[in-house]
């Protein structure tokens, strides 16, 4: 008799465990769905030119717990490109970490390259503040010369995609209208995490149009014409003529 009491009481204290256990994992889950719900984020472009910065600011909810990780994913078109070497120097004087999933081209012109994507670790150890911001530099990259009259060209910048990560939410369930992501725990890329990525301000946070020049061709009886604009105002003029160029 006194071994089926123990029993029973073990099997009982057994049980709450687990039960106090699902409770405090959907109360975090929970949390975090309305953190990330709550989280506001905008991105300004400055600097004129080939050479921009892209300036990312996050402002999370003042409830949020230390523990929460907060990850910004950038895709970037092939009209732009982030130089390592520059990254690797700035996140060194900086809090935050960057991750790049391919090798970058720093020659190649627009329309013979591709566009890739940066994971961005604002707080990659310690606690977690409620207004992060930054700053990354892009260079515009070279399009291919036209005939027709735009001397500029456009490019798209899309806002980073934020996504946040807890442990004492694992695994993730439930989180909609959010969407569960695999990407880098880390910016040293050992292993994949679950991240909810944010979806309700999609619509309201617009791509950012970026111009760069373009060269302009032109037909003449000697050659061709190359212009490339400097602004808005003012041009310089190379012409390379088939007769000059033959051996």
């Amino acid at each position: 008799m006194y071994f089926v009491l123990v029993s029973v009481l073990a099997c009982l204290a057994s049980c709450h465990c687990f039960i106090e256990r699902d409770e405090k994992k959907e109360n975090h889950c929970g949390l975090l769905q309305h953190w990330i719900e709550s989280t506001l984020v905008s991105m300004q472009i400055i600097k004129k030119g080939f050479h921009r910065e892209v300036e990312t600011t996050v402002e999370l909810s003042p409830d949020v717990h230390s523990g929460v990780r907060v990850l910004l994913l950038h895709r970037w078109p092939r009209g732009v490109y982030v130089d390592p070497y520059q990254l690797a120097s700035l996140s060194d004087l900086n809090d935050w970490k960057i991750l790049l999933d391919s090798t970058i081209d720093l020659e190649g012109p627009a329309h013979k390259t591709t566009g890739f994507v940066t994971f961005v670790y604002p707080t990659p150890d310690g606690p977690t503040p409620t207004l992060l911001k930054v700053t990354i530099p892009i260079h515009g990259r070279y399009h291919e010369p036209s005939f027709v009259a735009e001397t500029f060209t456009s490019v798209e910048i899309e806002p980073p995609e934020l996504l946040l990560w807890t442990e004492k939410c694992i695994p993730l369930n439930n989180v909609e209208p959010h969407d569960v992501m695999e990407a880098p725990c880390t910016h040293h890329n050992s292993s994949s995490c679950q991240w909810v990525k944010q979806q309700h301000q999609k619509k309201e946070r617009g791509p950012v149009n970026v111009q760069f020049p373009v060269v302009k061709l032109y037909s003449s009886y000697s050659g061709v014409d190359y212009r490339v604009p400097l602004d808005a105002s003012s041009q310089f003029t190379v012409i390379f003529s088939p007769y000059f160029c033959s051996a």
